[in-house]
């Protein structure tokens, strides 16, 4: 792939590009031909540069105000001990595997079309249309091989409804990484399909825009998170480099790094919050609970770097990799000796590095709406807003997109969200919502779709059966509201000399209903009348009895 075309998908993607950082660890690729499955990719330094907020030391951060009743919240009335969500597979030689595979790709692995679910959030997708682009380096192996997607099923086993389906793939020639969400493979198509994907370049420090999702919940990358097997038992390596990852039961909302929300739980976790294991707990440490020197070396990275909140799930689930090396009669025990009351929960959207915070991005949900429906924003800053707040200005370029004049970012968020009242447009309208603070602006647009043409939906009458010299009222319905100058809606009786209708009824403009009178006659003998009304083509009809008594 060229750079310019390379720079056209990261444009795509509406990624917040960083300036490469000469720090950068990066991944190796191996001697054996490639694709494969899980090989070791990493040298001496993590993956992604060494000031990334999954590398950063938090020793020394400070503790939140509300870390007891967070970690409370966790413990959910008990003890909640940690469980390692990674091993081999469930038994050997199965298909059912724990932990996330990845695969190793280099840079010459042909790219590959995703259709996703939520393309407005997705990387290698054109904006204009959400149709993917040839974007992700997917091994054809993944197909049909098992072990290569999460659960272990290959790809052209659907199973999206029961699995999160994760297929990440590390291309170590360009040190980047594409990730895909709840991915599946239509054979009798040839087609990919997805939840969502995103693409990280490991040389730098980009965050996904504000309110975006990536293959995880918090719009975080999945791989720099998970224990891998080629760290733990490295003897070259003293430390594992890096946070991990973990899962709680419920989130409420999202901080720093993170970028997106997946739930308003009152008393959860925020998407993004990092756990640190104590140094101390009753006078000891608790990473020498286990007499496992690989087990130490995990809960170590636990106390370095922490935990970071990345989905919904269960409750202190550490995320792994897939790899059949992995012995569960070691793993299991080990993470039990540590519970969530080990732990504290460092100041939400704490960021060392640049501690000025920017405006760092605009969002819209939904980026589409019909005229007349709201929309939310959401501002982000690049840290913790100070002391004193953020106020960030609002400006909309249409006045069919209204916004309010500003939003506040309370001291110590990263976020905010504010209301957009949308009004009825006549044609596809697009708006440009700007915020501006600290001297810089971002935008986002909003597409205002206008409202479905009306058209006549249903005549109905009541009552539907009258003896004959009785009225009914027939009532004309549209489906949305009539235009200006209102609907003439045409009536018409099947038997003009047992029921009469006026000629035609008028909906008033803006409204979507009008009534008239049906006029009957004595009669000898039962009579069924159609009532018929037309308008714009189209005909609809209710059946009205006539009684002889």
């Amino acid at each position: 792939m060229t750079m310019m075309t390379k720079m056209r998908h990261l444009v795509l993607s509406g990624l917040l590009v960083a300036a490469l950082d000469a720090s950068a660890g990066s991944v190796v690729c191996p001697t054996a031909a490639l694709p494969l499955q899980g090989a070791a990719v990493r040298g001496s330094t993590p993956v992604f540069p060494v000031d990334n907020w999954w590398n950063l030391d938090v020793r020394s951060a400070p503790v939140d105000a509300n870390s007891a009743a967070f970690i409370s919240f966790i413990n959910n009335g008990g003890t909640r001990t940690l469980h390692p969500d990674f091993g081999g597979e469930e038994s050997p030689g199965s298909v059912a595997i724990y932990g996330i595979p990845y695969a190793v790709v280099d840079g010459s692995q042909i790219k590959s079309a995703v259709s996703f679910q939520y393309a407005d959030e997705s990387d290698g997708v054109d904006p204009a249309t959400g149709v993917g682009l040839p974007f992700y380096p997917i091994p054809t192996q993944s197909i049909t091989q098992p072990h290569w997607v999460e659960g272990g099923a290959p790809a052209n086993v659907d199973q999206r409804s029961s699995s999160d389906r994760h297929l990440l793939m590390v291309d170590c020639t360009n040190n980047q990484l594409y990730e895909l969400y709840n991915v599946w493979y239509d054979a009798s198509k040839g087609r990919w399909f997805g939840g969502s994907g995103a693409f990280f370049d490991m040389n730098g420090n980009a965050r996904r825009p504000a309110g975006w999702t990536s293959a995880d919940a918090a719009g975080l990358a999945i791989f720099p998170g998970l224990v891998r097997h080629d760290e733990v038992y490295n003897p070259a390596l003293t430390e594992i480099g890096h946070a991990l990852r973990v899962t709680v039961r419920a989130t409420n909302g999202y901080v720093w790094p993170a970028s997106h929300r997946a739930g308003s739980t009152a008393g959860a976790l925020p998407m993004g919050a990092r756990l640190r294991l104590k140094a101390s707990v009753n006078g000891q440490d608790p990473a020498l609970r286990s007499n496992d020197p690989q087990m130490q070396k995990i809960f170590r990275a636990m106390q370095r770097h922490g935990l970071i909140v990345a989905d919904n799930g269960s409750d202190m689930y550490i995320s792994g990799t897939f790899d059949t090396r992995w012995n569960n009669d070691i793993l299991n025990p080990a993470f039990r000796l540590l519970s969530a009351s080990d732990f504290e929960v460092i100041q939400l959207g704490w960021n060392p590095v640049g501690t000025a915070p920017a405006l760092a991005g605009v969002g819209v949900q939904p980026a589409s709406v019909v005229g007349g429906s709201g929309a939310t924003g959401t501002v982000s800053l690049s840290a913790p807003a100070p002391a004193a707040g953020a106020v960030v200005s609002l400006a909309s370029n249409q006045a069919a997109a209204v916004v309010p004049a500003t939003v506040a970012v309370s001291a110590g968020a990263s976020s905010a969200t504010f209301a957009i009242t949308t009004s009825v447009v006549g044609t596809l309208t697009s708006a440009t919502i700007t915020a501006s603070w600290g001297g810089v602006s971002k935008t986002a647009t909003l597409s205002i779709q206008p409202a479905a043409a009306p058209s006549l939906s249903t005549v109905t009458l009541a009552p539907t059966r009258v003896v004959g010299g009785q009225a009914s009222t027939g009532t004309v319905t549209l489906s949305a509201a009539a235009p200006a100058g209102g609907a003439a809606v045409a009536l018409r009786s099947s038997v003009t000399g047992v029921a009469s209708v006026p000629a035609n009824v008028l909906v008033p403009a803006g409204a979507k209903t009008a009534s008239f009178a049906v006029s009957t006659v004595k009669v000898n003998r039962n009579q069924q009348v159609s009532i018929s009304a037309t308008w714009q083509s189209r005909t609809v009809s209710s059946a009205l009895t006539v009684t002889r008594r």
